[in-house]
This record gives structure tokens, C-alpha cells and sequence, in this order.
């Protein structure tokens, strides 16, 4: 199932004789391998050889090594260098900071620093509240981690987790004009998550959770949610669940079927799994059946701790026990969120007619999509190279900007419905849906003012946002203080 991708792009400077065949003999070892070569240079040339830069996507990590040491052993062929293009993008970093105010004389000096700057910090002396209108508050969000499950690579700490922080951190930034920076903490001790994250409250106006591995990722979030006076966030659990709700609606849509007349196999019951059976509970379904390592989870199961009991009981009203292909024979809708290669093509064919399938581990779903959709009507993963991405930035930008521009103080089950609706409206609300399109792309620039909206208003209704923040994005602003939100369409967006 997989094939050569952008994630595992090289470059290889080769020295080759200054024949007409150096070409030819390089593309064609290349091509034998399995690689996709996407470019061909030369980038020197003499009358005793030539250098020639080949970039091509490979499989793996050891596929581009067998690359460079096929092109090595070809006659008269030298490797010079080999450049990982996914390691140069991160070279130095992806994310900095840059200053919104000009800073080219004493005068602009004086205001965005000393002495100008004491009237604004006395200010927020008297009205700690204004900080988020006078500060970066306004627009930050702190992306919390300790490193403990980190994509799928698990406890890998804090340094090698900075990484994927970033990258978050940039996405925030592209998607929704939010200012976000990596925490990563040297500690997987929950009661020192819990007191960092305190302590650096005051600069932010919500927390990312991420990467933080079950059971603790629950109780962090939940008494944080408490204690802060901010909206705390877990992505692995909320971000999942609203894309994954969202994708459902237009799929259910695809299939002419009622979600109450569905019943719902959800495979893995951490982080992931377990707010998709929450927040899906809320449109109640015929059943949702629950399954993790040692099969359907139910109130009788003897290894059942607090979680998987708390699991049993809003999930499995008949009862049942057994395996995954016990789960899904007769199923309507499969969510996979745990591990590859756990579905058959036998258990696909044992659904109902007109399966749904959302395979969403990473980067190998639970089935072969090709082999789902033998059977299934709408397939969906994780993976860019399908349609149907399930692709959590979908939501959480978005829903930060929603949560930051109504000033939440919190975030609840309405918000996060209200976020799943506004990313399937974008397909379903221009009559756009079908079998392979039932979320939108990442890359459109409708869905985070969408979510962003949806979120907003939920807060400003629910009263969960700060009274100046009534009439919206641009709500509260004081005389001087700059007004963000989302442009009118055809206008372009002051970040």
C-alpha cells in the first residue's frame, strides 16, 4: 500500500562521466528502485564530468538509502551529498517572532517600549481583563505537551516533541491568524503539567493540549478546565472528534441513512476514540460498540478499569462480547482510531450494505482503503494521498480563533458541535457532497472563519464569553487597540 511521498523526498548531488548515457543510466537506476524522481539538474559541468542533482520521493527512510547506494555503484558515478528535504525544512526551526509595530526611531521607541509602555502595564494593573486586549494574549495559545504520545512514534519526551509543536504552531498560524508556541515540558508528572500550565496562563488566552498520553491526558484537561480561566483544549481528543463528526454527517448524507437508525463501531478507546463516542452520543445513534486490544469493551469485562468502565457505559446497550469482526459484522459505520492493519477485506464485506469506513490510524489506516472500498461506500483516513481526509486542522484553528475573538473562558459540547457542523456545511452547504467528498480540503480558506463563526457565536449565546465581547470578533476594542477578526468576503483579513 504505500507509495513514494513528498515525506520522504531526497536530493542526491551525483558526479557522472560527461557522456551522453549519464543520464539515462542515473534515471533508469532510479526508477528501478520504485522511486518517483520529480526533478533533474545539472548543476555543473566540465570537460571531464558533470554534476547532476537528482530529487525523487521515496518509500522510507531505507529506501533512500538504497538509492544512494545503487547510484553509488554505478560506473564512474560518484555521491557527493544526499540532502533529506523533510530534515531541511526543519533546519533552524519552522516558527519565529516578528515584531506587528514598526520600531525605526526613538519615537516609535517610546511607545511600543520604555517610557510608553508603563501606561499600558499600569493599566492592565488596574484591569488585569485588559490584557487581552492589550496584549498578545488577545491571539496566543500555548501548545502544551510533555511528549509522552507523540504522533505514533509514543513517549519520545519533550525534545524530540518540539517538532511536531511547531508545526502545530504553524498551522495555527497559516489557518486562523493565531499566535502559537511550543511548551513542551520536561515532566510527565501530572501534577507539574498541571502547576506549568498554571503559572503560564497569564500570557495566553487558551491552551493546546497535546501529545499527552491516556489516561492522564483526561484528568489534566478536566482540572485545568477547572482551575484556568481560559479555554483548555485537547486536540487528540476534541480536534479528532469534531472532524470526525463533521465527516459522518455528509457521509450518513452519501448513504441515505439516519445516524438513529445506525450502529456504530468505534475501534480504540484512548484519547481519540474515547471524545468521538462523547461528543457522538450527543446525536444518539442506535448503538455505538466500543473496541480495543482485547476485543469489544462491556460492563462484564474483568480487566475493565475506571476508563473502560466509564467506556462500557455509554456504549455496547445489548451487551456484547467478542472480537472486532464480531463488532463490525452487521455494522453501519466503522471509526478506526487505534492501530493498522486490524481490518479484513471478510470484515468489511460482513457490514451492512452501504458501509461507512473511516480508517484514520497513521500512517497505516486499519484497512487498505482499496480494499474498503470493495465494499464500503464511503472510505476515509488520515492520509493526504485518499480522498476523505480526516485531517484535524480541519478544527482546531478555527475553534481557537472562535474561543479567542469571543474572549470563552471555556469551551463546551455545544462549541464543539457547532464546529462539526460548520466543517460539514462547507461541503453539504454548497451542494458539493459525495462518496469522495465529504470534508473539505485543508487548504480551504472557507472553514476557518466557518468553525471560527460557529464557535464564536455559541460562546457569545451560551455565556460563555466575555461581555465586550458581544458584538463579535471586533467586540471590546478599546481606543488605540487594534481590531482583529475575519474579513467581510472580498476583503482581505487584518491579523
Amino acid at each position: 500500500m504505500p507509495v513514494p511521498g513528498p515525506g520522504y523526498s531526497i536530493t542526491v548531488r551525483v558526479e557522472a562521466p560527461p557522456s551522453a548515457n549519464a543520464a539515462g543510466d542515473l534515471t533508469t537506476a532510479v526508477g528501478r528502485t520504485g522511486a518517483v524522481i520529480t526533478a533533474f539538474d545539472v548543476v555543473e559541468s566540465h570537460s571531464d564530468r558533470i554534476v547532476v542533482d537528482i530529487t525523487c520521493n521515496a518509500l522510507s527512510a531505507d529506501h533512500a538509502e538504497d538509492i544512494t547506494e545503487i547510484l553509488e555503484a554505478l560506473p564512474g558515478m560518484h555521491v557527493r551529498k544526499v540532502s533529506d528535504r523533510t530534515f531541511l525544512v526543519h533546519l533552524g526551526g519552522k516558527i519565529e517572532v516578528n515584531s506587528k509595530v514598526a520600531l525605526a526611531n526613538r519615537d516609535d521607541l517610546s511607545r511600543a517600549y520604555t517610557p510608553g509602555v508603563a501606561r499600558v502595564c499600569t493599566a492592565i494593573a488596574k484591569n488585569p481583563d485588559d490584557a487581552r486586549r492589550l496584549t498578545v494574549k488577545r491571539s496566543s495559545v500555548a501548545v502544551l505537551t510533555d511528549g509522552s504520545a507523540v504522533l505514533g512514534l509514543g513517549n519520545i519526551g519533550p525534545e524530540a516533541a518540539l517538532p511536531v509543536m511547531e508545526g502545530k504552531a504553524a498551522l495555527f498560524k497559516k489557518f486562523a491568524g493565531v499566535n502559537a508556541w511550543p511548551v513542551c515540558l520536561d515532566t510527565q508528572d501530572t501534577e507539574e503539567i498541571i502547576r506549568a500550565a498554571e503559572l503560564l496562563a497569564p500570557v495566553y488566552g487558551g491552551i493546546n493540549l497535546e501529545d499527552i498520553a491516556a489516561p492522564r491526558c483526561f484528568e489534566i484537561e478536566a482540572r485545568l478546565r477547572e482551575k484556568l480561566n481560559i479555554p483548555v483544549f485537547h486536540d487528540d481528543q476534541h480536534g479528532t472528534a469534531i472532524v470526525v463528526l463533521g465527516a459522518l454527517r455528509n457521509a450518513l448524507r452519501v448513504v441515505d441513512k439516519d445516524l438513529s437508525e445506525c450502529r456504530v463501531v468505534v475501534c480504540g478507546v484512548g484519547a481519540a476514540g474515547s471524545a468521538i463516542i462523547r461528543l457522538l452520543n450527543k446525536k444518539v445513534p442506535a448503538d455505538i460498540i466500543a473496541v480495543d486490544i482485547d476485543g469489544i469493551v462491556h460492563s462484564e469485562r474483568q480487566d475493565a478499569d475506571e476508563h473502560l468502565r466509564s467506556i462500557a457505559e455509554q456504549t455496547n446497550a445489548e451487551g456484547r462480547t467478542g472480537t472486532l469482526s464480531d463488532a463490525v459484522r452487521g455494522a453501519d459505520v466503522f471509526i478506526g482510531v487505534s492501530a493498522p492493519n486490524l481490518l479484513g477485506e471478510d470484515d468489511v464485506a460482513a457490514m451492512n450494505d452501504d458501509a461507512i469506513v473511516f480508517a484514520l490510524a497513521n500512517p497505516d489506516p486499519e484497512v487498505d482503503p482499496l480494499v474498503a472500498q470493495r465494499h464500503a461506500t464511503v472510505v476515509a483516513t488520515g492520509r493526504s494521498d485518499y480522498p476523505n481526509q480526516i485531517n484535524n486542522v480541519l478544527a482546531f484553528p478555527g475553534f481557537f480563533r472562535g474561543l479567542l475573538d469571543a474572549h470563552a473562558h471555556n469551551i463546551t459540547d455545544e462549541m464543539m458541535l457547532a464546529a462539526s457542523n460548520a466543517i460539514a456545511d462547507v461541503v453539504d452547504g454548497n451542494d458539493r457532497v459525495n462518496a469522495s467528498f465529504i470534508v473539505p480540503s485543508v487548504f480551504d480558506t472557507t472553514v476557518a472563519p466557518a468553525v471560527a463563526d460557529a464557535v464564536r457565536r455559541v460562546a457569545v449565546s451560551g455565556g460563555t464569553a466575555d461581555p465586550e465581547a458581544q458584538g463579535g470578533a471586533t467586540g471590546g476594542a478599546v481606543v488605540g487597540a487594534p481590531v482583529l477578526g475575519f474579513a467581510e468576503p472580498g476583503e482581505e483579513a487584518e491579523f
